[in-house]
């Protein structure tokens, strides 16, 4: 079967997969050159990370573009980070070498030449991020026709990490919107490492179109895991040295000369984390072989450390957030240690999902620190060390992952998408922006009467402003919202001020702080010697010892079922004592 498929894809295609020594299709590769090439159905491909997905998606995708080239951009990639994004991009580019298919990406880190570029001549494919295509169809809705208008293909990659947010139902009214402008009926594929409910993805990636979606499933039998759980009750008093920290030494001993990623659940702990191992690396004489990875490192330091991490040849430790969690491809890591407890299963699964490529078995470390318990007599319960075991024995025992569903009123976003329609329009009756904005798929549920209360709200405030003709257009209030290079984006991003040395720039914190304060950005401390408020830019200068971050962090929902599975663990734990 495998030969069968193989010999259906493009020349340049084989000659590709012969080049880099491939012996044979995967089984989720099988199955997509099967669903594309013999149907016209919409594709939900799942499967383990590094297990071939992104190749299954093109691969098949690019022998019908090659054979029949598109006279516009004929495959959008959605992805959401800008570094998966240039990851894929990368990877493309070495396959489509010989085919004369252009890659294009367009997000705030690519030069203006190079969009203008694309714009003159849209073909291939475009890469791009749900806030970078919302900024296309509000200042470029002239030239949507010419960009879109053979689109064959849009692949979202990542889809858990879209289908219960506003940032996926963003994606849902975009595409509305651009088969408005090109009359494009695209075919979707979703890619995805890890899903709940299949059912649920099938409906979201289905929602506003006609064609039905295939789900092919993919057995992962034969897949080897390695999990370790340890535990530490530390003092209140923190130690002086790392050094004398039984958790970061041991941490320490873990990582030492090996690739190794370290998660953590909040920017702070990454933070601490890599000073602590750098402090005790110089300490012993090892060389800093340390980085940090979160969204407030500066772009080319998130870089740095991803290319330390693909090199090969030399060991290298990220302490990082969600911004590894997802498929960069980041070569062959020994072992993944995650501090204190996933907050879902699916995060586990995800970050777990990081080992285990080129054949080799899955490995986990999960560390977890608890505090000193006040007063004496008293045992504090380990309650990162439970909710760690009651997350890995839902997925092992149970294999149960968080459902994703879509919100069902999605009002934040309702404004967001009347705010863009208009702006996008110029100026609409109230019917127009009614019909236009209530037909988009998130807001199926949203009655005529909401909307009108919500337009007359918004004209009191003066987002809004009617014309003697009737028309709206965005009023001041309103221009001062959608002028902000922030409107595209749905998700919350707060003010941050960017921090800099002499050289470069380090990154980015939260809140303000005063000259001669000490504050902790990229795993070392830094000594606050200019504020600029107007300019929300802080300049620094290397200090020596520990300081605090300035970020201020948001609590996290954990899912009923895991703090069941919690309390069960109790239960039975106390049960065995009686």
């Amino acid at each position: 079967m495998s030969e069968v498929q193989f010999a259906r894809l493009a020349p340049f295609i084989r000659e590709y997969v012969y080049q880099h020594g491939w012996t044979e299709l995967r089984q989720i590769q099988v199955q997509a050159i099967q669903a594309i090439l013999d149907t016209d159905a919409h594709l939900l491909l799942t499967s383990g990370t590094a297990s071939g997905k992104t190749e299954a998606a093109f691969l098949p995708i690019l022998t019908l573009l090659a054979a029949k080239p598109a006279t516009s951009i004929g495959i959008l990639y959605i992805g959401p980070t800008k570094a998966l994004i240039n990851d894929q991009f990368y990877r493309l580019q070495g396959l489509l070498e010989q085919a004369n298919i252009p890659v294009w990406s367009w997000h705030g880190d690519v030069p203006q030449n190079q969009k203008q570029r694309l714009l003159r001549n849209p073909q291939g494919i475009l890469q791009i991020t749900p806030e970078s295509l919302e900024g296309l169809l509000i200042n470029r809705s002239e030239q949507l026709t010419a960009l879109f208008q053979d689109l064959r293909f849009v692949i979202i990659d990542e889809v858990h990490v879209f289908m219960g947010s506003d940032r996926g139902q963003q994606i849902l009214c975009q595409l509305a919107r651009l088969r408005r402008h090109t009359q494009a009926e695209p075919r979707r594929v979703g890619l995805s490492a890890t899903l709940g409910d299949y059912a649920s993805a099938q409906r979201w990636l289905a929602a506003g179109s006609e064609r039905s979606v295939l789900a092919p499933r993919v057995g992962t039998s034969g897949q080897r895991l390695r999990l370790s759980l340890e535990h530490f009750v530390r003092p209140e008093a923190e130690p002086e040295s790392a050094a004398d920290d039984p958790y970061y030494r041991y941490l320490f001993e873990q990582t030492r000369g090996r690739k190794c990623l370290i998660f953590a659940n909040r920017r702070s702990e990454t933070e601490a984390a890599v000073a602590a191992l750098r402090q005790i690396a110089a300490d012993l004489g090892y060389p800093d072989i340390y980085h940090v990875h979160h969204g407030s490192i500066a772009p080319t330091l998130r870089e740095a450390a991803e290319l330390a991490m693909r090199d090969p040849y030399l060991p290298a430790v990220t302490a990082a957030t969600i911004t590894l969690e997802l498929g960069i491809d980041l070569g062959q890591l020994e072992s993944i240690i995650q501090l204190d407890a996933p907050h879902s299963v699916m995060s586990f699964l995800q970050r777990l999902g990081r080992s285990g490529r080129r054949g080799g078995p899955q490995e986990m470390r999960m560390i977890s620190s608890e505090p000193e318990a006040e007063g004496s007599g008293l045992v504090p319960l380990p309650w990162q060390l439970l909710q760690s075991i009651a997350i890995i024995e839902l997925y092992l025992q149970d294999r149960w992952l968080e459902p994703v569903e879509p919100p069902r009123y999605p009002y934040s976003l309702l404004y967001h998408q009347t705010m863009s329609t208009l702006l996008a329009a110029g100026e609409l009756q109230p019917a127009q922006l009614a019909h236009q904005v209530l037909t988009l798929p998130p807001f199926k549920q949203i009655s005529q009467d909401d909307y009108r209360l919500l337009l007359k709200h918004l004209l009191a405030i003066d987002h809004l402003e009617r014309l003697e003709t009737g028309s709206l257009i965005i009023g001041l209030a309103g221009a001062k919202v959608v002028g902000n290079w922030r409107f595209f984006a749905v998700f919350q991003d707060s003010d941050e001020y960017s921090v800099h040395d002499s050289t470069k720039e380090i990154g980015s914190i939260s809140s303000e702080p005063a000259i001669g304060d000490l504050l902790t950005l990229a795993g070392a401390t830094w000594e606050v010697r200019e504020v600029d408020s107007q300019q929300k830019r802080v300049l620094v200068e290397a200090a020596p010892g520990r300081a605090a971050s300035f970020w201020s962090g948001k609590s996290v929902n954990i899912h009923d079922r895991v703090l069941q599975q919690l309390r069960q663990i109790l239960v039975e734990s106390t049960a065995e004592y009686r």
